[in-house]
This record gives structure tokens, C-alpha cells and sequence, in this order.
């Protein structure tokens, strides 16, 4: 896995367990209503969705951090794996967000922007590595 995709993996996996503190402990803070778009009447009938994705996305963010480990000391590929299959579902549930709610639509770029991030830079990265097919006899 190139070095530009492995950054942003990182990026990707700070950035969800990030998020998912923030959804766990922190979404009554009104500062955060710009991102979560939910006020003081909200709270309680919330509260067990918000932490169940927060601790979502903090798995999500601890699963890329072991993949990297995975692509850097035991088997790349495994780990190149797990970093396009979560940074992927990121993809879908950021577009998902956006078709559902769009009026949380920066919340949503922020779901999906790094992640398609990830992805290109592995694909781009893997076309640039691949062997030149052998010529024919």
C-alpha cells in the first residue's frame, strides 16, 4: 500500500474515533449542533443511537489503525483489505446521509470525502505498482 494511502488511512481512522467521542459524549453540547443538527428537546430520545454510532465509528477507526499494523508487519493485503472495506461502507453511508437528510450535507462530506480519499489513493496507488503484462511471443 503506498505511502499517500496509508497517511490518509491514518487521517480516516483519527478522524471516526474522533467523531465517535464526540457523538458518544459530547452531542448535547450546543457547539456541536451545526454537526449533528440536534437540540436540548432531542436529547434523551437520541442518547442511545448517538452513543451506539459513536461507538461505531470508534471500532471503524481502531479497525483501520489494525489494519495499518497488518499492511506494515504481517500481510498487506489483509490489512489493504479491511482499509477498502471500511473506508468503502464510509463512501455508501455518506452518500446514504445525504439522500436521507440532505440538509446535514457538510456532515456528510465529511462521512464520505476522506474515505473516497482512501479508496483512490490504494486504487490509484495499486494501478501504479501493477507489473507491465509480459509481452507475446
Amino acid at each position: 500500500m503506498n505511502p499517500v494511502a496509508q497517511v490518509l488511512a491514518a487521517l480516516e481512522a483519527l478522524t471516526l474515533v474522533t467523531v465517535g467521542v464526540l457523538e458518544s459524549f459530547f452531542f448535547r453540547s450546543p457547539e456541536l449542533y451545526p454537526i449533528f443538527l440536534i437540540g436540548p428537546d432531542e436529547y434523551d430520545a437520541v442518547a442511545l443511537w448517538t452513543r451506539n454510532v459513536g461507538v461505531y465509528n470508534m471500532l471503524m477507526g481502531a479497525a483501520i489503525v489494525a489494519a495499518l499494523v497488518l499492511v506494515h508487519r504481517a500481510n498487506e493485503v489483509a490489512g489493504r483489505a479491511i482499509i477498502l472495506t471500511i473506508c468503502a461502507m464510509h463512501v455508501v453511508l455518506g452518500v446514504s446521509l445525504v439522500i436521507t437528510a440532505p440538509e446535514l450535507w457538510l456532515s456528510a462530506v465529511f462521512e464520505f470525502g476522506l474515505a473516497l480519499a482512501v479508496v483512490l489513493a490504494i486504487v490509484i496507488g495499486d494501478r501504479r505498482r501493477a507489473p507491465a503484462p509480459a509481452a507475446a511471443m
